[in-house]
This record gives C-alpha cells, structure tokens and sequence, in this order.
C-alpha cells in the first residue's frame, strides 16, 4: 500500500465525536519514534505516513505486527493499537552463487548423496520457498531436505555410476520454487566434476635432504625447497607439502610452502639452544595419497654470545696490613664454540689485585700486596672477560671491595704543643681552651680519648688545677688561679684511641697566667707602722726642687697593673712642695720663706695603672730648719711617743740608726774637706785647701735603686766664716730623668731617715 493509504477511522472504531479527538489532542507515537501512521484529527482516519515492506520490518518473523499509541491529553489517556502487515508474494528464490561446483570421485557408489547450496525466499507463509528441481540427466535426481528449523535445503542423488574417462564433467540446472501465486523461481548452474580415482602415490627427488644454515639468518629467508612428483593425474597429481609428526619447537621455528615445498626461517636459531633440526617432510596428492623425506638442518655457530662471569664467593671489605688474601672466587663461560668460544680474561690494571687461573675456567682475584685502608678504603674493580670469536664480545664485571681497618694509626694532635691564657681569679670551671687530635683509623679505632698525664714536677698539684673532657679535649680550669703565686705552668695530655691494642700520643699544654689588677700599691718607704713617724729636714735656704725625700711602692701586680703614679693628695702649704709623678720623688715647689710653718704634712697617693686601678696613700712630715745645726724639734707626736716607756727593739733600731747616720757624716765631711783642699791648691777663692787624698772627685753620687731610675750627684760644702758649721746644700746636678718603664720590677734598699735630713738610698 503507498502512502496516504486509509487504514482506519480512529473516532468510528472508538465511538468518539470527531470534534473530541481535536478537543484532547490526540496524536501517534510509535516505540521507535518512527512516524509510520499519521492520524486526521478532523476526520478520525488513521492514514500510512509510508510505503510499509513486510521484509524490513520483520524479516522472516510471521505475523509482523508494528505497535502504536494514541495519546489523548485532556483528559490523559493512552490506547494500544497493533497494525498487522501482510505478506505478498513480492520476492523470487534467489542463490547465493550462480553455479555451483561438485567435485565426484568416478568410483562413488550409486545412491550416494551430495548437499547442495539452498537457494533463499524473503517471503513467508505460502509466499515462501517451497520445491527445487534440477534440469532432466542420466545420472543424478533430486531430493528436498527439511530441516528442524523448515528450512528447505536440495540434495543430489548419484543414479549411476560416474566414469571419468568417459565424461569428466556434468552440467545441470537447479531450479527453486515458491508457493506463491503466480510461482516466482530461481536457478543456479550446477557443474558435477568427475574426479579421477588417485591410484599413485608421490614420490620424493631425495629421499634425505641437509642443510647447514648460520644462526645469524634472516627471519624469512629459504632454507631448502623439496619437490616431489605423482604419476596422477588432476588433483590426484597435486601434491602438498607438509611437516610430518613435527614438534612445537620445529612448527615455531620453521614453516614449508604447500605448494612449492619451499621451507624458510620464522623464528630465530640458536646454535646454543638446539644445534641441529630432524624433520620429515610429508607430500600428499589430492587424493589423500603420501610420500616422506628426510630433512636434516644443521645450525652453523656465529661469535652472538657474551663471555658470562659466575661469582661463587667473594670476601668484603678484607682487613687492612694483611698479606695475600682472595677476595674473590669466580667462574668464566661462552655459550659459543670453537675460537667463538675461547676467552682471555684480565683485570683493571693499577690496582693491587693480581688474577690467577685455578681449574678450568676457574679463576681467584687475590691482593698482590697489603692494602692500606687510609690510603684507599674502596677499590672498584673491573674483571674483563673478552672472547676470539670475530667480531669479539666482552664481558665486564665490577665489583667494589672495601678495605676494612685495623688500629695501625695512633692519634695525632693538631699542634706539637699548645700555648693557653687565663686571667687571673677566674671562676672554677672555666673553660680555658681545646686540644684536638685526629686518627686517620675508622669506627672504634679512630675514637680519641683524652687524658691528663702525671706531671713531671711531682710539686705541681695538677689535678687540683686543670681537667679535661675525655670526649673533646676540652680543658677546664679547677680552681682559682693567682697570678702573684702561679704565672705559668705547664703539663702534657694524652690521646689514645679504642683499638686493640690501644694507640696513643702526647702533646705538650702550656698555661700561661694573665695579671689582673688585684694587687693595691704597697709603700715601703717611709714606714707607716713605725713607732715614731720619720720626719724629713729641709733646710729654708733650699732651692726650688730640693729633693726633700722619696715615695717608695711595690704593685704585686704586672705589666701595666704594676706602673705606679704618684701625687700630692693633701699639704699643709699648697704649693710648697710638688711629688713627681713617675718615682715618687718629693721635692719642693719653690723658696721657702719664714712666714712657712715650720712643720708641714704631706699626703702623697700612689696609684697603679690597672682597670680599675687601685691606690694607697702615704703621709709624710716634713720640718723646715734654718741649718742642719738647729736642734731637731720632735713633733708632738714623737713627744707623746718619747713620754712612754721604750720598747727594747725600738731602742736597737734608733741605735742602729744613729751609728749609721754619725758614719755617714763623718764620711761626709771627710769628703768635703778634701774637695775644699784640692779647689784651694788650685787658687780658688773661698775653697778650702784639702791635702790630696783618695776622693774620685767633687759629687757625692748617690746610685738610684727602687724606684730611682737613676743616680743623682750633689755637690756639698761648708759654709766658710759663719762659726756654725753648718751644710750649705747646693742645687743638685739632674741627670735627664726618662720616664719609668711599665713593669719594672722594683728592689728598694733604704734606711730611716737621719739627723741630716735627707736619705741616702
């Protein structure tokens, strides 16, 4: 039916007003969204959108019924309808092939059955394929065969014998028939082929073929080609070939053309796996007829393998120092043969290793001489196998060895000898300084230990002064240390590592003390614990810079702790006298006058040169006299003193003291007396004539010590015409006085003062 065909009237077939169906909406929907019917919503009449072909809709499947909906909106509602499409007879039997081709031995029995291809009807039911008949001969009929599924299919049945020399080939037609009205038909040419009966067998050219092929072929390439012939004819004079009872391993590795007999390579060779193949080779007719060859391939050997290294022991790390050890057991092999097969093998050269042949094969890498493990703790060696096949293949195999160490390096310290400062009252504990020592050993045999040794000075309390940490070398110092009582002292510290047997060394620590200014200045002179004070005399004729006496201090201290300073802290007389500042020396200031008290006190303060510095202070009395001749007016102090009973050794020390002083004046006077002689003989007026004597000249000289850092000369004489032997004191002769040196160590040698006023030191 085309297009626009009537099928039905919806509205009739559901009793509906045709107004109803376009007042709700109906339309068709179909499963597979295909719109093959269309729906007049004015008439109600359901029309074909298409041509329908039964064929394609259903194929062989009896009845094709197509399934759609009709959908109604308002108010929703869905109706199942089903349209059956009905088969005519629209399509003829048709083959697949236009002739078919049977292939019939001549000696088949009558009655023998052959299959023919079936011939194929789109159509069903009636319309369906329904006979077949082949066209009239003398020789085969044709039979129907019904399958359990209907499916007809021809068979061809032998009425007589076929005879091939006779006629070798027979034509017929194949006709199918449907059931249709009028009958549509197919045909097909059937050509029957009358095989001649195979009564000879092939026979092989050799009956045993060899070949020998290199390993290294081609994949693909010939090995061999076979041939083979059969006195038959057609078919039975076809012959194939083919592997006889063949293994996996030769099915894999080679394949044989069927109709050449040619047999080529598909898998590589390894003469080293399987060095020869045996294989038969079948060659068959068409008539199922054979005849068997031999085929022996032989596989000819090519240098493809490498030399193989097989380790069966070997020795790591291996001890330091030792003598000949083997380190290393190992085996050599090359699967080739013949000079493919024939190795040299070598080791890396500069290494104190030395390869030596065992058994076959067989070989030990042993050390030509002791190691030394800080010189080279690690070798990588490289064993080289090479074999004489061309080309040549090589195989190397590196190992590492590591040396292990023995304790043959005892400690070594950084210095020979260490030299350390500490200051002076330091707090206990103190960390003074490091000594270190190195052993080129490893793990226990380089692990330093440190230790004080005894002293050598068996007075010096050493493990009272300093300790060390065993672990680093730390020094520490125990105890307070003071400079004035120890300034340096020194010991030796040892350095043994853990081997076994333990390894040691020494090295020399010295301590060096630093001053600190802990020492205040000390007078020695004058005497400030004396009984009586001492009391210097000067004169009022006295020049300016008349040296009235001298400070005296020791620092306990040095170095710079220990320079001294001198100053005037207090006079009774400002600017009477002056102290200088580098020795101590007192000296007056300018002329003195009678309005001057006759007693002044002076209060000199020596300072070190220290941080902080520290200082003590001295008074010093000091009585003006017109002459030495007046009197010696003891200060009150010394008459309170003089009023109390005398202590025995003060008693001896005044004694003393006078008896040195009246010595001293005598040489005095004896000295002046002759230096006035000696200017009289020579007619100088108002010089006293002395006899020539011994006296060196005209100066008292008096040397500098403590202090004094040099000597002082003065030029004395009686005063001529007065009655009063009196001293007349000159202007001293001054030497140019140099500033002090820091640090000098000072040694003073005094006396009191005497009855002259002045000291002599």
């Amino acid at each position: 039916m085309q297009s626009g065909s009537f099928v039905g009237n919806l509205a009739k077939d559901l009793g509906l007003e045709v107004g109803e169906l376009f007042s709700r909406g109906a339309r068709v929907v179909s499963n597979d969204n295909k719109q093959r019917l269309q729906l007049d919503i004015n008439t109600g009449d359901l029309l074909l959108s298409e041509a329908l072909d039964r064929e394609e809709l259903c194929g062989s499947t009896e009845p094709c019924v197509l399934h759609f909906q009709i959908l109604m909106k308002s108010p929703l509602e869905f109706l199942r309808i089903e349209l059956q499409v009905k088969d005519i007879n629209d399509h003829s039997p048709a083959f697949l092939e236009k002739e078919m081709l049977l292939e019939i031995p001549e000696n088949s029995p009558v009655g023998a059955v052959f299959l023919l291809e079936s011939a194929k009807d789109l159509d069903v039911g009636i319309n369906a394929l329904k006979n077949y008949t082949i066209s009239p001969n003398s020789h085969f009929h044709i039979k129907m065969r019904v399958n359990p599924d209907n499916r007809k299919y021809p068979e061809l049945v032998l009425d007589k014998a076929l005879d091939y020399e006779e006629q070798s080939e027979l034509n017929f037609i194949l006709t199918a028939l449907d059931g249709g009205s009028p009958p549509k038909s197919g045909s097909t040419l059937v050509r029957v082929v009358v095989v001649d009966s195979n009564d000879n067998s092939p026979e092989f050219q050799q009956p045993f073929y060899e070949v020998k092929i290199s390993e290294d072929s081609i994949l693909g390439s010939p090995v061999v080609t076979v041939s083979a012939w059969d006195l038959d004819s057609g078919k039975n004079g076809e012959i194939s070939y083919m592997f006889s009872h063949a293994s996996e391993d030769i099915r894999k590795t080679f394949e044989i053309n069927q109709k050449s007999g040619e047999v080529s390579l598909t898998s590589p060779l390894d003469f080293e796996t399987t060095e020869s193949y045996s294989i038969i080779i079948q060659a068959t007719d068409g008539g199922g007829l054979f005849g068997k060859s031999t085929l022996r391939i032989q596989v000819m050997d090519v240098n493809d393998n490498a030399p193989e290294v097989t380790v069966s022991s070997i020795t790591s790390p291996i001890p330091e120092n030792s003598p000949e050890i083997v380190l290393m057991v190992f085996s050599i092999r090359d699967r080739d043969s013949g000079e493919n097969g024939r190795m040299i093998c070598s080791v890396s050269e500069n290494l104190p290793f030395v390869l030596k042949s065992s058994v076959e094969n067989y070989y030990t890498l042993e050390t030509e001489r002791m190691l030394d493990r800080e010189r080279q703790a690690e070798y990588n060696i490289t064993i080289t196998v090479t074999d004489m096949g061309t080309p040549r293949l090589k195989t190397e195999h590196n190992i590492t060895v590591l040396v292990s160490d023995i304790n043959d390096n005892a400690p070594a310290f950084t210095q020979t000898s260490y030299t350390l400062w500490v200051r002076e009252n330091n707090s206990p504990a103190l960390h003074i300084g490091s000594v270190s020592a190195t052993d080129t050993d490893a793990g226990a045999n380089a692990q330093v230990t440190y230790s004080l040794l005894p002293p050598s000075d068996s007075l010096l309390p050493l493990a009272s002064l300093v300790s060390i940490n065993p672990d680093n070398g730390h020094l520490f110092a125990l105890t307070s240390l003071d400079y004035e009582a120890l300034r340096a002292f020194e010991f030796r510290v040892g350095a043994t590592d853990r081997g076994s047997p333990a390894l040691s060394s020494q090295a020399l620590v010295r301590v060096l003390v630093a001053d600190a200014n802990d020492n205040a200045p000390f007078v020695l002179y004058p005497l400030q614990n004396a009984s009586a004070p001492c009391t210097e005399l000067v004169p009022r004729a006295a020049e300016p810079g008349y040296l009235v006496t001298k400070v005296v201090a020791v620092d306990g201290d040095a170095g710079q702790n220990a320079w001294l300073s001198y100053q005037l802290l207090k006079a009774t007389e400002p600017g009477l006298f002056g102290v200088w500042a580098h020795n101590g020396e007192v000296r007056t200031a300018r002329l003195l006058s009678e309005r001057d008290a006759p007693k002044q006190r002076l209060v000199v303060l020596v300072k070190d040169n220290g941080e902080p510095p520290l200082s003590a202070s001295v008074t010093l009395h000091v009585l003006l006299v017109d002459g030495f001749s007046q009197p010696y007016l003891p200060p009150p102090e010394a008459e309170a003193a003089a009023a109390a009973p005398a202590d025995p050794l003060t008693v001896y020390l005044v004694v003393a003291l006078a008896s040195v002083s009246s010595l001293f004046l005598f040489s005095v006077l004896v000295f002046v007396a002759v230096r006035l002689c000696r200017r009289g003989g020579a007619g100088s007026a108002g010089r006293c004539p002395v006899p020539e004597g011994h006296f060196p000249g005209h100066l008292v000289d008096v040397s500098g010590t403590g202090t004094l850092s040099q000597s002082y000369q003065y030029e004395v004489c009686l005063t001529g015409g007065t009655g009063t032997n009196e001293f007349k004191f000159l202007k001293p002769i001054l030497p140019n006085l140099p500033t002090q040196r820091p640090g000098k160590e000072i040694e003073e040698n005094h006396t009191s003062c005497n009855s002259l006023g002045f000291n002599i030191q």
